[in-house]
């Protein structure tokens, strides 16, 4: 009995350790690269098909816009840059060891999306993307070591959707999405007698399936108009985890978790309008549903008792954008963007694996028609986060053994994507019917 007892106050210690990491659980850095073409536009109007069939990401009913068979194919490079100094307010044991060194990890995000036009009417077609993803690394001897030293997280959707043209101006769509999620996290594990700087790492690991759906419509009313809303469902996952730790000491502690997530739900407005014969300006809106997330429970399979509570908290995401694209020529066109997103995090959740904040986006791009089938794609972005602060320990939602730290975070993102389209012409007309004589 007293060595249960005592495993239970050890998993609490450890899920204490560990709650501060597990904050990476929600994807609060959500992934909108999934079409080159609307990333050039800082993804106004995506929910209107400004992004081509990739634009199935935010409303499934663009795929009524292409004729015949279609398929897109697109190449993310996300250059992230960020830094966490310590400041006053770091316990001066740990202040010494420095700050976080370069945590922003580049990645390859790749999203594709093909549509098929059955008939007049009907169209198929599936969309593979990555709706959330984190990849962070700090030094490992760091100030704020104990609430972070490395996190990764993965996703992967796949959604396949049927696109119905109701008459000339409606088209609707919807389809199921399969999700699947996978997260890392490390972090130092404070044992007492030792000094922080020869803290082991303890680590925390899960991985989950679950099926949300997408639906949407578009309304063109007359030429040059395009309006379209899209809706993604929340997914529900039930993640099978395990904790890891290095002493022997502790092996009750480690185990098997579970925890319950339900993803933000997201909706999508877009307008893109022609001002002209050759150019074309797009609006969009975006409203990420991240305060469904609330406290997450963290249960130990092991011991069969919850070991923490974790407060979230996260608040909504929005995205305002605006954009414009102006045709060159038959072949080259080119376009830019602006946007402006406030962050589900701010200073009241905001933690050393997901130190984000609002941020503005000055974006550009252009695609070129290499022949009737093939047309490239390109584009680049620049994000600007605004500096912000971290504070954990005592008192706040993030804290490990009463540890404080106090931060400033300094960060930006490049993002290049390369794409191209693929297109064949549409089926051909049904044949018509047979006269019949009458007599």
């Amino acid at each position: 009995m007293r060595t249960m007892r005592g495993a239970r106050i050890g998993a609490a210690a450890l899920a204490a350790t560990l709650s501060c990491g597990t904050a990476a659980f929600a994807g609060a850095f959500g992934l909108r690269e999934q079409s080159t073409e609307a990333q050039g536009l800082g993804y106004a109007g995506a929910a209107a098909g400004s992004g081509g069939v990739s634009s199935m990401f935010w409303n499934p009913a663009v795929i009524t816009m292409r004729p015949g068979f279609v398929t897109e194919q697109n190449l993310t490079y996300l250059g992230p840059s960020a830094t966490i100094t310590p400041t006053t307010g770091t316990n001066p044991a740990f202040a010494r060891l420095g700050a976080s060194g370069e945590i922003g990890q580049g990645a390859v995000l790749p999203a594709g999306a093909s549509s098929y036009q059955i008939n007049d009417r009907l169209w198929l077609g599936i969309a593979t993307d990555a709706p959330f993803g984190l990849t962070t690394k700090p030094n490992q001897v760091w100030s704020g070591e104990v609430y972070g030293r490395s996190s990764r997280i993965f996703s992967l959707a796949i959604n396949p959707v049927v696109g119905f043209k109701v008459n000339e101006w409606l088209s609707v769509g919807a389809g199921p999405n399969i999700e699947y999620f996978r997260l890392t996290l490390r972090q130092a594990l404070p044992i007492p007698g030792i000094l922080p700087q020869t803290y082991p790492s303890s680590f925390l690991k899960g991985e989950s399936w679950g099926v949300g759906f997408t639906a949407g419509a578009t309304i063109t009313p007359w030429e040059g108009t395009a309006f379209g809303v899209g809706y993604r469902s929340s997914v529900h996952h039930d993640i099978d985890g395990s904790i890891g730790v290095p002493l022997v000491a502790l092996a009750l502690v480690a185990g098997q978790v579970r925890a319950s997530l339900n993803t933000p739900d997201k909706l999508s407005v877009g307008l893109t309008q022609a001002v002209s014969p050759v150019a074309r300006v797009s609006l969009g809106f975006e409203w990420d549903n991240w305060s469904r997330l609330g406290d997450i429970g963290i249960v130990s399979k092991t011991l069969g008792v919850p070991v923490n509570d974790l407060p979230l908290r996260y608040k909504d995401g929005f995205l305002y954008s605006i954009g414009g694209e102006y045709d060159v020529n038959a072949a080259l066109t080119l376009r830019a963007g602006f946007g402006y997103e406030t962050s589900p995090i701010d200073f009241t959740n905001r933690s050393v694996r997901l130190p984000d904040g609002d941020r503005y986006s000055l974006n550009v791009g252009a695609s070129y028609r290499w022949n009737e089938q093939l047309t490239l794609n390109v584009a680049y972005s620049h994000l600007f986060l605004d500096k912000s602060r971290i504070l954990a320990g005592l008192g706040r939602d993030y804290n490990v053994g009463n540890i404080a730290f106090a931060g400033v975070v300094d960060s930006s993102v490049d993002i290049v994507s390369v794409g191209f389209r693929y297109a064949f012409g549409a089926p051909p007309a049904p044949a018509p019917a047979p006269l019949v004589r009458k007599y």
